[in-house]
């Protein structure tokens, strides 16, 4: 309601209806704001960063799940102990990091750091592996399948429900996402969306007219694609956590 009131009448009238709807919010927004390059930025990032998190954390999990090597246990105590630890904990170093592999203040730095979180889908996919009866791969190896073709053709059509369930978990927290941006993107026009709301508001001065509108249309591409797909989360959470 906020988001169609001008400043004024929020100042005055801050829970209530607007008296008069105003659509000049979004208009300043979108217009005079780089709103196009920032939804950009995001939808970039979001994208990528998802799709390159799924792809390996299912690859992971399908090795730890089927195949025996040395030190399995140890690699999969160790996405589960990266479940404990929050990006807070070691920004210094990631900053470090980025900064000697010449990725500070660019996407693909943020990307890495996103795909580097692979503790959740990795455990999830290993329990959900590991329920997928061995005798279709076997099927598939007398057939003269490759290990990659039996993976890319068999494994992953399977497991498309919580893959779809994994995406949009981890699309909505990226999206959503404000402090790894703050930190590693300085450039404005590298900014996310989640940025472009927070440059309306400063110690001095709070537009919170225009917070309002861009808050919204920040959140309504989430929104129309959480429920979309919002059956395929109950459906993949439980095919992806059934306790053996």
């Amino acid at each position: 309601m906020n988001s169609f009131k001008s400043s004024s009448e929020l100042a005055r009238n801050t829970f209530g209806f607007p008296s008069t709807i105003t659509l000049q919010n979004y208009i300043t927004v979108i217009t005079e704001d780089n709103f196009f390059k920032y939804l950009f930025n995001s939808l970039f990032i979001t994208l990528v960063g998802v799709f390159f998190l799924l792809l390996l954390s299912a690859m992971v999990a399908y090795g730890i799940s089927r195949y025996e090597f040395k030190r399995k246990e140890v690699v999969s105590t160790y996405f589960l102990i990266g479940m404990m630890f929050p990006v807070q904990l070691c920004v210094m170093p990631l900053f470090v990091i980025l900064r000697n592999m010449q990725l500070l203040n660019t996407m693909t730095g943020v990307i890495l750091l996103y795909i580097a979180g692979m503790s959740f889908p990795v455990f999830t996919l290993t329990k959900f592996f590991r329920n997928i009866p061995a005798s279709i791969e076997e099927s598939a190896r007398l057939d003269g399948a490759s290990e990659f073709r039996i993976f890319f053709s068999i494994i992953i059509p399977i497991c498309k429900p919580v893959l779809a369930t994994l995406g949009l978990i981890n699309g909505i927290r990226i999206w959503n996402d404000f402090y790894i941006p703050m930190v590693f993107l300085s450039d404005s026009n590298k900014r996310t969306l989640m940025l472009s709301v927070y440059k309306y508001m400063s110690d001095f001065v709070r537009n919170w007219d225009l917070t309002f509108a861009a808050v919204v249309l920040t959140l309504i591409p989430i929104l129309i694609l959480y429920f979309l797909c919002s059956s395929q989360i109950v459906e993949g959470i439980t095919d992806g956590t059934v306790k053996e």
